[in-house]
């Protein structure tokens, strides 16, 4: 009898060990594949997104210059008509995450800044000069770089911005619904990230 209740605990202890391996490789493997899809889309999500705007701008550029102390000058002026692209853009490539899958948790560690170009297509009309005073390369490049600062300045006025860091919180959603579906906690940097609309509160 006594034999008989050995070689039932025996069994019963050896059935339980391998379903308890089992259930640990199947854990094991789920763990992996889970992580492997959150890898997976994170590098999906890791795309440039841009978003573009178009600009029209029109300047008038004026010169005078003093020759002989002041008896006479040499002017010259332009009409300078300018229509420009401007983008702003994420490279997500550059999103920066640590996952733990220990305790089943995806942080954010670093979100790229934006990237403003700024693409000028400048015309000129009713270009009139002296003889002793010219258009040259150097007040070319001064137009250019006013031009320039004025456009960075309307567009950071804009809602161009605005709809980049929108864009940039869509992709990121991505993230927290995979990893929400699938019971993972979504943190940037420490915090917690509990629901869509806290994304919104991200300091960008």
């Amino acid at each position: 009898m006594r034999n008989i209740l050995l070689g039932i605990v025996i069994a019963f202890v050896i059935v339980f060990g391998l379903r308890y391996c089992e259930n640990k490789k199947e854990n094991r493997e789920i763990l992996e594949a889970n992580t492997a899809l959150i890898q997976k889309e994170l590098k999906n999500v890791g795309k440039l997104i841009v978003t573009e705007g178009s600009y029209a701008q029109v300047f008038t550029y004026n010169d005078s210059k003093d020759l002989m102390y002041g008896l006479f000058d040499a002017r010259k002026k332009a009409l300078i008509v300018v229509n420009a692209k401007a983008t702003i853009a994420y490279d997500l490539s550059e999103v920066k995450t640590d996952i733990d899958e220990t305790t089943k948790t995806v942080t954010i560690t670093n979100i790229p800044e934006p990237e403003l170009s700024i693409n000028p297509n400048i015309q000129y009309y009713d270009v009139t000069q002296d003889y002793l005073n010219q258009f040259t390369a150097s007040d070319y490049n001064k137009i250019k770089s006013r031009v320039e600062k004025s456009l960075k300045k309307k567009i950071e006025a804009s809602e161009l911005r605005t709809n980049a860091e929108n864009r940039l919180i869509s992709e990121l959603q991505k993230i927290y619904i995979l990893t929400n579906s699938m019971g993972w906690t979504l943190k940037y940097n420490s915090k917690v990230v509990e629901n869509e609309a806290e994304l919104q509160k991200l300091k960008l």
